[in-house]
């Protein structure tokens, strides 16, 4: 045994295998099965020199079998060192035989570490080890899946005196398996994703789960921005998935944008060194991109965004992972385009459908308005007739039963608007023509019935005059922190019956060419809306502030919003946010007062008038999301909050018009042009 052990290792001094190493048979083949024959025989020193011989013979046909064996093999001792290592395993792993003799071989990672070691005592344990499946590293760092074979063998007297071990590189059939397997299950699995967003977070788990990464992405392009946006991302910390979905930026910038350009994947081993990387994704994530992979999403050779897998944890990005990636990215893009365009389709019926509802919301807020008029024409007819039936001549009665007429055609028009408003179907247009048609004709019975007719024209001249001033009225250099300060003051006791807190942050600007009444009327009628629909204990925010292109005059509330489908209806129809039915019960300034929607109109005339901007930014109270739904108008009385801070939290509105600064202005304005 002492002998046996000083010859331990695969080459003796004549080239060949040592004696120990011959044994590559079980152990039932020595030791116990030698007879005594045998043992007389081997006792020779005629026969040592024979078998010596043999030996010497087989160890070199052994050793050219392993040489030129294709398939990596080392020989190890019981402690796992290595005694000789095949070319095939220098050429595939990267150590050579004077690297590693009497060292353990480094190349277990560490996620196998467990498995190895159980493989390893699963070997001395059966003597053999057949179809081993694991994963191995090479000297430069990739990992290989290795099919493992490998046998213990013993010496001469029966004893395990090694292990001889086959590792089959399946890296290559790992790949091609997995990348169909991946390929069939999302196929498989697209078609039940209805919605954009829980398709796109399928595919990143998927990627996430084949790279073997921290985190996936979807970037898509917004064509008509020209910038990268990110409706789905998936990574081991939820919240920097959270983050990267509110991610925003410029399509010629970044990984994605050079991919984006080039329609070419790019791996990035280290962002820190990578011209293309762009940082402000880092801060924006809060979040460390370490590496990544970007390939391009292509639909009908048009690259219609990038996905993109980061921080790999095991080894670096390689072109299997390209290959991997790039055979997912093919088979998503045409899926995510069609659902891109099938949820832009489902926006625009959305949008259809709301301003369907908002039309007849119109046309049911008109139908009210004309209802008290026309209740008061008819009733003054009716006064007019029993107090001067005796004394009119024929004349008179045809005027007479002229505005009957048109009267009764008013409000069978009125009663028309009803039906057709219950049964959903109406032509907006055709209706008003009517209306205003019916109307016209009305008025000019009227006129005919007053001896001043011109006098009764003045007064319907003023009326429109007052509410949406005229085309030449002259402008002046209006200071618009001065005049908001002062008017304020003029309308606050219009509210005062309402626990209203008024917050006001009026900086110095410069001034504005503009009518002074034109802004007075501005200024009243964003204030009373915003305390219309401000709940008590709410708060109102008027702000006048110098920006990039001019002065801002700014009314911010913190009531209960305006749901999207009115928002569209803000500055460019004639509309009342509040309910029509409670008009006559309520006065201005009262909690959703309502009103005939004039303000909001008047601002979009003197908009186009005197070119200025209106912008607004609405949050419908998430506690009362549908128009149907009531706010009980005072904080205290809200179930939903506790504290007024609740409530401003919940919802709120802000109304902008953004003026041009008088002197760029002066040479070039004409409000009567």
């Amino acid at each position: 045994m002492a002998d046996n052990a000083s010859r331990k290792g695969l080459a003796d001094d004549r080239g060949g295998y040592s004696k120990e190493t011959t044994g590559f048979q079980g152990k039932g083949q020595h030791g116990a099965g030698v007879t005594d024959g045998q043992q007389a025989l081997e006792a020779s020193p005629e026969c040592a020199v024979q078998q010596d011989q043999a030996r010497a013979h087989a160890e070199r046909r052994y050793r050219a079998f392993l040489e030129f064996l294709p398939e990596p093999v080392f020989i190890g001792n019981l402690d796992s060192t290595v005694s000789y290592l095949n070319p095939a395993f220098e050429g595939i792993f990267g150590w050579t035989l004077p690297e590693l003799k009497g060292r353990r071989i480094p190349f277990v990672p560490d996620r196998e570490l467990q498995r190895a070691r159980a493989g390893v005592k699963q070997l001395f344990s059966e003597k053999i080890l057949h179809g081993y499946e694991t994963r191995r590293l090479t000297k430069d760092g990739r990992i290989l899946d290795v099919k493992v074979d490998g046998a213990v063998f013993f010496d001469d007297h029966g004893q395990p005196a090694g292990q001889v071990i086959i590792l089959r590189d399946i890296t290559a059939r790992k790949r091609a398996e997995k990348i169909t397997q991946a390929l069939f299950r999302i196929t498989r699995a697209l078609h039940r994703f209805r919605e954009l967003d829980s398709m796109l977070a399928y595919i990143t788990r998927q990627v996430q789960e084949l790279i073997k990464a921290d985190g996936a992405t979807v970037l898509l392009v917004d064509e008509a921005r020209q910038e990268f946006y990110v409706p789905a991302a998936s990574y081991m910390d939820t919240t920097t998935g959270t983050r990267m979905r509110e991610v925003r930026f410029d399509v010629e910038k970044g990984v994605a944008g050079h991919v984006y350009r080039t329609g070419k994947p790019l791996i990035v081993h280290d962002t820190t060194t990578s011209p293309y990387f762009y940082e402000q994704v880092n801060m924006a994530a809060h979040y460390q991109h370490k590496n990544m992979l970007d390939v391009p999403l292509r639909h009908q050779e048009r690259v219609i965004g990038v996905l993109c897998a980061v921080n790999k944890h095991e080894g670096d990005f390689d072109e299997a992972d390209v290959e991997l990636l790039s055979a997912v990215a093919n088979v998503v893009a045409l899926p995510i385009e069609n659902a891109r365009i099938n949820q832009a389709l489902q926006i625009s019926f959305e949008n259809v459908r709301r301003l369907d509802r908002a039309k007849e919301q119109v046309i049911n807020h008109l139908s009210h308005e004309l209802k008290t008029p026309l209740s008061v024409l008819s009733a003054s007819l009716g006064l007019l007739e029993k107090r001067f039936a005796s004394g009119w001549d024929k004349a008179v009665d045809r005027i007479m039963e002229r505005m009957h007429r048109n009267l009764k055609r008013l409000l069978d028009m009125q009663y028309e608007i009803s039906d057709m408003l219950r049964e959903r179907h109406y032509r907006a247009h055709g209706i008003l023509s009517f209306l205003l048609a019916a109307s016209r004709d009305m008025l000019v019975s009227v006129f005919e019935a007053v001896p001043d007719i011109n006098h009764s024209l003045e007064i319907i001249q003023r009326t429109i005059d007052r509410e949406f001033g005229r085309a030449d009225d002259p402008c002046a250099e209006v200071v618009l922190n001065r005049l908001v300060n002062m008017h304020l003051e003029t309308l606050r006791p219009g509210f005062a019956h309402r626990r209203i807190r008024l917050k006001t942050h009026l900086q110095s600007v410069a001034p504005v060419l503009i009518p002074l009444d034109v802004v007075e009327k501005i200024v009243e009628g964003l204030v009373k809306n915003a305390i219309e629909n401000t709940p008590d204990q709410g708060r109102v925010t008027v702000s006048v502030r110098n920006e990039e292109n001019g002065p801002v005059f700014e009314v911010q509330d913190t009531g209960v919003g305006i749901t999207e489908e009115k928002q569209q209806l803000i500055f460019n129809h004639y509309f009342a946010p509040g309910d029509t039915t409670d008009y006559a019960s309520r006065r201005p300034y009262d909690f959703n007062a309502g009103g005939k929607g004039v303000d909001l109109l008047r601002i979009t005339v003197f908009a186009e008038r005197y070119r200025f901007d209106t912008k607004m930014y609405s949050m419908r109270c998430r506690h009362i999301p549908l128009d149907s739904d009531q706010c009980p108008g005072d904080i205290q009385r809200c179930r939903f909050c506790r504290k007024p801070s609740d409530c401003y939290a919940s919802g709120g509105t802000t109304m902008q018009i953004r003026f041009r600064p008088a002197a760029q202005t002066k040479d070039t304005f004409n409000p009567g042009r």
